[in-house]
């Protein structure tokens, strides 16, 4: 390793009186990257790549291309703060540079120092090179503008950094790149929403550098896709506890549960309204159900009203929303208080499972799974008489038509009505439905039905599900019992052997 180490400051020596650098380049490479991180951190905190750099400053793609990994690995192997003590200039010009390789480059290893406390403070000191960063969210290309959203995020996790992007004179820097167009202005949201979530301090500098104000102004604004979008970004702040205090204090909650109700008479509604849905999704989950489906009714009763249309994207959003909710007890308990609109619903789900085009009735029946779960803990007499139910509102005949649906050749359906039987096998009366449905539990441990891998676990599921009851013996029966014991012993893939006798001599 020695010897592989010395021959990189040589070939980086080399490298400097070259009229022709790229065959030196290429040998280089090759060192770098054949030395362990470990032992090239000790020769590259003694070396100086001024030579790299310089390399460029070409026109000539695999140059920069090679120079770019080598300076990858070798910046890569030195610490945060001998890098910004060293390089601090070298990077802020490869910001600059035209090509975006160099810029992702230096936007990582700035990323590198922003995350060590003592070096962040050397970055923290040079405005021109947060400024650069800044600019860098305006380019072109997506990959360059998200590394400086990282970045530029890592340093605003200290105070030191929020008081650099949001007090000084960069703060007009953020604003005036926000007016290069509509998808730089919402990565500078992104960008300062992602450190608003953060903390209470960090919200604050971010509403008091004005920008949650005029996020919020786009909400009201005419064109309906930048309102999704703008929903979609206040949506950020609910995953937060501060986060969600702030929407409620202001009242952008109530605005947004009104903007739910007013779209009714809105003909666009239809580009905003799933992002108002999963803005109140989102904070259901993350807070209470219960409390925010009581405090905003409008939500829930759009989300019955999305389900019952015939619009596809916003039954689809409906179907997804209330699979979220029913994933929990609370929200089981929600949904079935709203009493004969939910059994509504579930007629509706019925009939999406056998009627819709096929990525719907696959949600459908991801949605009507979770909605019957009912962990062991849970299943009170009143509970699992809600969740039984709730099973015969589906269908006039529930078992006889997801068993149909279990016989389609196409496997995401075929595992979306396994996941149905999954869910109600935990429960004694999904049970009993299944000892009384002719047929079915020989289909259970017949492994024949299933022909690739994640049927083959979809059918493992539902019986780890029914042999893992205490229940199980006693109504299926100790035959099929032990059936079902041999089946999970066996594990989802196993073949049975079949043996062939020979006959000599013919018969």
């Amino acid at each position: 390793q020695g010897k592989m180490a010395a021959s990189v400051s040589e070939l980086l020596r080399a490298l400097a009186e070259r009229d022709e650098p790229l065959a030196g380049l290429r040998g280089l490479k090759a060192a770098v990257g054949s030395v362990p991180l470990n032992a090239l951190r000790e020769v590259a905190t003694g070396l100086r790549f001024g030579v790299l750099f310089n390399l460029l400053e070409t026109d000539d793609r695999e140059q920069i291309d090679v120079c770019v990994a080598i300076l990858e690995r070798l910046l890569q192997a030195l610490e945060p703060v001998y890098l910004a003590q060293t390089y601090k200039l070298e990077l802020q010009k490869g910001l600059q540079h035209s090509d975006d390789r160099v810029k992702v480059l230096a936007l990582t290893q700035i990323g590198r120092i922003a995350e060590n406390i003592d070096a962040v403070v050397l970055v923290l000191g040079s405005p021109e090179l947060l400024k650069e960063m800044i600019h860098s969210i305006g380019g072109e290309k997506i990959s360059v503008a998200n590394e400086a959203i990282k970045s530029l995020s890592r340093i605003a996790e200290n105070k030191a950094g929020l008081d650099a992007l949001f007090t000084t004179s960069i703060l007009q820097d953020l604003k005036d790149v926000m007016g290069i167009n509509d998808v730089v202005r919402y990565r500078v949201y992104e960008l300062v929403l992602g450190i608003a979530v953060k903390s209470p301090t960090s919200l604050e500098y971010c509403v008091n550098g004005s920008f949650i104000t005029r996020l919020l102004g786009e909400l009201a604004g005419d064109d309906v896709l930048i309102r999704a979008t703008a929903i979609e970004m206040l949506t950020t702040l609910t995953q937060s506890q501060h986060g969600r205090l702030y929407l409620a204090q202001q009242g952008i909650i109530d605005r947004i549960s009104n903007m739910i109700i007013g779209a009714n008479s809105d003909p666009f509604s239809s580009f905003y309204l799933p992002n108002l849905v999963k803005f109140f999704g989102n904070l259901a989950m993350v807070d209470s159900p219960q409390q925010i489906c009581e405090c905003y009714p409008a939500f829930i009763e759009k989300v019955f009203e999305m389900i019952k249309g015939h619009e596809q994207t916003m039954i689809g959003v409906g179907l997804d929303t209330i699979g979220m909710l029913g994933s929990c007890l609370e929200g089981k308990q929600v949904l079935n208080k709203t009493g004969t609109a939910f059994q509504d619903v579930l007629r509706k789900l019925g009939s999406i499972s056998c009627n819709a085009p096929s990525d719907l009735r696959i949600r459908c029946l991801e949605t009507i799974a979770r909605l019957h779960s009912l962990p062991t803990d849970q299943q009170t007499e009143d509970l699992l008489g809600m969740t039984e139910s709730w099973f015969h509102a589906l269908h006039n005949h529930p078992m006889e038509t997801f068993r149909g649906l279990s016989m389609q050749p196409f496997p995401d359906i075929h595992i979306g009505a396994l996941k149905v039987f999954t869910a109600i096998a935990g429960q004694p009366w999904g049970q009993r439905l299944m000892i009384n449905t002719p047929g079915f539990v020989e289909y259970v441990v017949d492994r024949t039905t299933e022909a690739d891998k994640s049927s083959k676990d979809a059918k493992f599921e539902l019986v780890k599900a029914l042999v893992n009851t205490k229940t199980i013996a006693e109504i299926f029966g100790n035959q099929h019992y032990l059936k079902l014991r041999a089946y999970l012993q066996e594990g989802p893939y196993f073949v049975k052997a079949v043996a062939t006798v020979a006959v000599e001599g013919g018969e």
